[in-house]
């Protein structure tokens, strides 16, 4: 039922690839701190080698992922099959935060299709990958993306995001530092 695997192979990238929506996991390490589970679409993700991955880190309400990682670098993504074979993929790594000022963000940018509202990269090396079955898993069908998270980052436009990133991107719900700057 379950395999453990030493690096992403050419079917797990195609897998990874063919999947509308992967999900992240983090959290703090005190105790009392908040698990932190956020669900990613967009084409945002991207296999860069055979243990790494990276994914777009869009604007949102909160920085959770962010704040945990510039703690303590713990991440995993998770991929569920909705459709087809029954499959869970999940990628256990340490992630690092490229924030958009820095010349790691600047390279690995042009991987992604452009968002207006991007605000960092998360760089993930992989230490464990490791399949499911999903049987439990939902069969459910893919209509396509939502274009509300874009047509609102468009609508506030730089200096907008600007503003709301201060507001609500720089402390995590337990106060932990979230963006080095509101860019």
């Amino acid at each position: 039922m379950g395999k453990v695997r030493a690096f992403i192979d050419d079917s797990t990238r195609k897998f990874i690839e063919a999947q509308p929506v992967f999900f992240v996991g983090s959290a703090p390490l005190n105790s009392g701190g908040h698990v932190n589970i956020s669900p990613k679409g967009l084409d945002t993700l991207r296999v860069l080698g055979t243990v790494t991955v990276a994914y777009l880190d869009l604007t949102g309400s909160g920085i959770e992922t962010i704040s945990h990682l510039k703690e303590n670098g713990r991440i995993v993504l998770m991929f569920c099959a909705f459709q087809g074979a029954p499959r869970i993929l999940r990628l256990h790594g340490r992630g690092r935060v490229l924030e958009s000022e820095q010349q790691e963000f600047r390279d690995l940018s042009a991987r992604f299709p452009e968002h207006e509202g991007s605000r960092a990269i998360i760089l993930v090396e992989v230490f464990r990958i490791s399949d499911s079955c999903g049987y439990s898993v939902p069969l459910l069908k893919y209509e396509g993306n939502r274009n509300q998270l874009s047509a609102w980052a468009n609508k506030l436009g730089a200096d907008g995001l600007k503003k709301y990133r201060k507001e609500k991107n720089e402390r995590s719900i337990d106060q932990m530092a979230g963006l080095e700057k509101s860019q």
